[in-house]
Parts: C-alpha cells; sequence; structure tokens
C-alpha cells in the first residue's frame, strides 16, 4: 500500500494542480467582472483567488520533491509537471496583464496597470519558454539529460511569488494606496522578468556544449 501511495502521490499532486489552477482562473474571473458597487465582493474573490494561486505553487514544489526522492520520477511527470507550471504561471501573467487591470485617465487612455505587469511584459516571459522547451524537446531527442538549472529553478520561484503580490495587490485599495507596497510590485515585477529572460542564456550554452559535443561522439 506504501508503495502505492509513493508512486501515485507525485502525479496526483501534478494533477491537482491543474485543477486548482481552474478554480484560480474561475475566481479571478469572478472578482474582475464584479462592477461598481461590488468592492467588497471583487476583493474577497481577489482575496480567494491569491490564495489558490499559493496552494497551486505549493504543489509544485512538493511534487517534484516527494518524487525525487523516493525515486518514482515517471515519463508522465516529466511531461504533465512542466506543462501545469505553465498552465497555471503563463495564464496568471497573461490574465493579470489583461484591460481588467489597466488604469484608466480621464482621457480615456491606459495609464498603468494595478498589477504592474504590461502584455510586453507576457511576451518576454512566455517567449523564454517556448524557447527552452524547443531546446529541451532537441537535446532530449538524442537522448541527453536536460533538466532545470539553478536560473530556471530560481526564475520560477519568482514568477510563484510575484504572481500573486501582484493580484493581492492589485484587489486590495488600501494596500495599493501605500507607496511602499506599489514600489515592492514594480521592483518584483521588473526583477522576474529580467531574471526571465536572462535564465534562457544558460540553456542556450548548455545546449551548444551538449549538442557540439554528441555531434563529435558521432562523428568519431
Amino acid at each position: 500500500m506504501a508503495d502505492s501511495v509513493r508512486r501515485n502521490l507525485p502525479n496526483t499532486l501534478t494533477i491537482l494542480r491543474l485543477v486548482i489552477a481552474a478554480g484560480f482562473f474561475a475566481t479571478i474571473s469572478l472578482s474582475v467582472l464584479r462592477g461598481e458597487g461590488h468592492e467588497a465582493s471583487r476583493q474577497l474573490w481577489g482575496n480567494i483567488a491569491v490564495g489558490l494561486f499559493i496552494i497551486a505553487a505549493a504543489t509544485d514544489a512538493l511534487d517534484g520533491h516527494l518524487a525525487r526522492k523516493w525515486g518514482v520520477v515517471s515519463d508522465f511527470g516529466r511531461i504533465m509537471d512542466p506543462f501545469c507550471d505553465k498552465v497555471l504561471v503563463l495564464g496568471t501573467f497573461a490574465y493579470l496583464a489583461s484591460p481588467r487591470f489597466a488604469v484608466i485617465d480621464p482621457d480615456g487612455q491606459v495609464s498603468g496597470m494595478t498589477t504592474g505587469i504590461w502584455a510586453w511584459m507576457v511576451v518576454v516571459i512566455i517567449s523564454r519558454e517556448l524557447l527552452v522547451t524547443a531546446i529541451r524537446g532537441v537535446v532530449e531527442a538524442r537522448g541527453i539529460t536536460f533538466g532545470a538549472d539553478w536560473w530556471g529553478k530560481s526564475k520560477m520561484i519568482l514568477q510563484s511569488i510575484a504572481a500573486p503580490f501582484c493580484l493581492f495587490v492589485a484587489v486590495n485599495p488600501s494596500i495599493m494606496a501605500m507607496p511602499i507596497f506599489t514600489r515592492m510590485q514594480t521592483g518584483l515585477v521588473w526583477a522576474t522578468v529580467a531574471v526571465t529572460a536572462l535564465s534562457a542564456i544558460p540553456y542556450i550554452l548548455r545546449a551548444r556544449t551538449l549538442l557540439a559535443t554528441d555531434d563529435g561522439v558521432g562523428r568519431s
């Protein structure tokens, strides 16, 4: 029984993360779709969404740790774990850059984002993920292990902190009114975008070395 639990629990947590992510997006939709006169309801659903994101992110740390600790890393987990991560994180950043969080000035122009996240930032984050995913696919197609490095893990940690913090500030007017929190929000967003973009460089260099070595071995 214990062996069965060990084999299945990490994958169960991975699937649970996808379910929680669906709940997160449904909840945040309830928050942003509330109109004038529903401020308390918007805040409540927004804070529930923050909590759901944190729970989902916690399952990401736990399922990988348990799989490695118990030696039950599976092909299913290798595929679904990064997929669920990207659904949660990339989906959240895309949502936080949507017009629902835009600040509109008296002239009807967008003057800012309550989340501090702009659409171009999401493009940078998604582009990095697509690039690294493509590189990993090419490298691993040759039978070479190509797991996440320190930069990749740091990127994920920053994204998992920035997303709920930015949402928390955006849905709580009393927090947003404090300059210290908006400055923290801005700094965290820019740090996340910078680390996300830079984290692609070590992957490119490592892949270049591995592929060059593999080609050399193949020709010898």
